[in-house]
């Protein structure tokens, strides 16, 4: 099966991801802003992964908006956050991002990435400083928000290349 992995990261963790995978695969690599929806056409797997934002997968509508012409392919797209993996997180990111439709066509996996605040474009660091001041305010923190308050500081990277073993395993079955 010929396969193609796509990515879009703004920080490294999911074309960490991708470029281990994509090796596992020998399938070929793109950064999403350089593929077309008519390149999808040539491949029989297209993988898809982005790091999260506000629970949005960063650039997934390169695959959502061409749901039609993937439709018998193997369709994979993969999103990297900080948090733990926990079906609550799964389920909210998987729903947010696709319909119920789309969800027939796309088998949707969550990777634990990382934070490095320093890698941030400057837009993207007065979002996270806004999200930062907020939590701030909150009596109580959840684990997770004091997790992510520590990682502007001292940056967190979780990527490990046996996540990605049950997507290899789901591709090649």
């Amino acid at each position: 099966m010929k396969s193609v992995v796509i990515y879009r990261s703004k920080t490294g963790f999911a074309q960490k991801y991708a470029e281990w995978i994509a090796e596992e695969l020998s399938a070929d690599i793109f950064e999403g802003s350089k593929v077309t929806a008519h390149m999808l056409t040539d491949y029989d797997v297209v993988i898809y992964g982005g790091g999260l934002y506000a629970v949005g997968i960063n650039g997934v509508k390169l695959i959502t908006k061409n749901i039609d012409l993937l439709k018998g392919k193997k369709v994979v797209v993969f999103a990297t956050g900080a948090s733990p993996s926990r079906e609550e997180v799964i389920r909210e990111v998987r729903d947010k991002n696709f319909t119920d439709e789309q969800q027939k066509y796309i088998k949707f996996f969550y990777l634990r990435g990382g934070f490095d605040y320093t890698k941030l474009k400057p837009v993207d660091k007065i979002l996270m400083t806004l999200l930062k001041w907020n939590l701030k305010k909150k009596k109580e923190l959840t684990p997770d928000e004091r997790g992510m308050l520590a990682a502007y500081d001292i940056p967190v990277d979780f990527t490990r290349k046996d996540n990605i073993r049950e997507i290899i395993t789901y591709v090649t079955r």
